[in-house]
């Protein structure tokens, strides 16, 4: 795997990252980039087939509620008459954004 990090891809990686890299700076993450892979090699040839998936080792979980819809007990023109913004022409008139 480390013989297909070329230091054209290395270019590609900075220019999607959004990264000017020095010649220097390309040529060290060539090498970086090759090691790393090795690395993950190494650790593809352990047996790993009495381990449990595990996407996470903390415990935590999401919190989740249900999704309900609730009716509005007022009406569109009651509505508007709770805010404290100009109205005009039975909209609220806000700042410009753009």
């Amino acid at each position: 795997m480390g013989d297909k990090i070329t230091l054209d891809l290395v270019r590609h990686i900075a220019h999607l990252a959004r990264l000017k890299l020095a010649p220097a700076e390309e040529a060290k993450f060539t090498e970086d980039f090759i090691a790393i892979l090795g690395y993950i090699e190494i650790l593809g040839e352990l047996d790993t087939s009495k381990v449990a998936e595990t996407a996470q080792v903390t415990g935590l979980t999401n919190v989740m509620f249900p999704d309900e819809a609730e009716v509005a007990s007022c009406s569109g023109d009651e509505l508007l008459e709770l805010t404290e913004n100009e109205l005009r022409d039975r909209q609220i008139v806000v700042k410009k954004v753009f």
